[in-house]
């Protein structure tokens, strides 16, 4: 039997381990030594703190096809650097200008602008090193292809694209489509991208990754809708940041669009979209399954 709150749990702790050991001067330099204060706020803007969703997606899309956990963790410690330099990125003055994330000071607040956006600069680059190494994956195909699906996930057509749209959407209305298109690069982009590179470590057929793929974008869809529900809902206090957010820089959402109960009635037939999805898979996507009614169901 399928033990979600365990092994999040193991995944999260595994990975700040990861990230700790790696966040280090030995770690970060060459050619020049690393900058202690740079060190100090991608550590910050990094550690203690994160639910780390998605190298657990990462890790479950792997465990179909029967690899390893610790094989699975450079993968999704490349995975988290990239999410984590979004969210320094995302809280600066320019961009969301949020003081408070997982309940202490932002990394431009606890240091300086310049230096978050140095520290999420380092962050993203290093995500790739990762990638590259050979403990990584013994195949340098596999690896050039996890760096592939990274970058797609990341780049203009995914995760920093759909930043660009959500900015552009407080000025101009968009359609129910062009939300949902903005929402599956901003969010849906980077799970879409945990689950393939799990299925790509575990060398997945087209077929089955056609199927992971399609569970991806689904789940990412739901990932979004409970976050923007909560965003209404939730308390500063549980998120461990500001919420009311969206509403107040006129940002659009799928909530705003429909309102909370037909969101949550939308938010159910995503999830059993992603659930469908996962059907030919047996007890192997069980973890999956897991996270996806995870996503639905959280409170912060």
């Amino acid at each position: 039997m399928y033990d979600f709150s365990a092994d999040s749990a193991d995944c999260a702790g595994a990975l700040e381990a990861a990230l700790s050991e790696y966040l280090t001067g030995n770690g970060l330099s060459g050619p020049g030594p690393a900058a202690d204060r740079l060190i100090e706020a991608m550590r910050h803007g990094s550690l203690a703190g994160g639910k780390r969703l998605r190298p657990l997606l990462v890790r479950q899309a792997a465990a179909i096809f029967s690899v390893p956990r610790e094989r699975a963790l450079p993968a999704g410690l490349a995975v988290e650097m990239v999410h984590c330099y979004s969210l320094v990125h995302d809280d600066l003055p320019a961009m969301d200008d949020d003081n408070v994330r997982r309940g202490r000071p932002t990394v431009h607040r606890a240091y300086d602008e310049a230096t978050a956006i140095l520290a999420g600069d380092a962050l993203l680059t290093h995500a790739f090193a990762v990638l590259a190494r050979p403990d990584c994956h013994p195949d340098p195909a596999v690896r050039v292809a996890l760096v592939a699906e990274l970058a797609a996930g990341a780049g203009a057509g995914g995760m920093v694209g759909g930043q660009m749209r959500d900015i552009e959407g407080e000025s101009t209305r968009f359609s129910e489509i062009e939300i949902a298109t903005m929402q599956a690069m901003k969010t849906g982009a980077l799970i879409r991208a945990s689950v393939r590179m799990g299925a790509l470590l575990g060398g997945a057929d087209p077929r089955a990754l056609s199927a992971l793929t399609a569970y991806a974008e689904a789940a990412g869809r739901a990932f979004q809708l409970a976050d923007d529900i909560l965003d209404v809902t939730a308390s500063p206090e549980t998120m461990g940041k500001a919420t009311g957010k969206d509403a107040e820089a006129g940002k659009q959402t799928l909530v705003s669009r429909y309102g909370l109960d037909e969101a949550r009635r939308l938010l159910d037939r995503i999830v059993g979209e992603a659930l469908s999805a996962l059907r030919t898979f047996g007890p192997r996507a069980d973890g999956l399954r897991a996270t996806a009614r995870y996503f639905a169901s959280r409170e912060k």
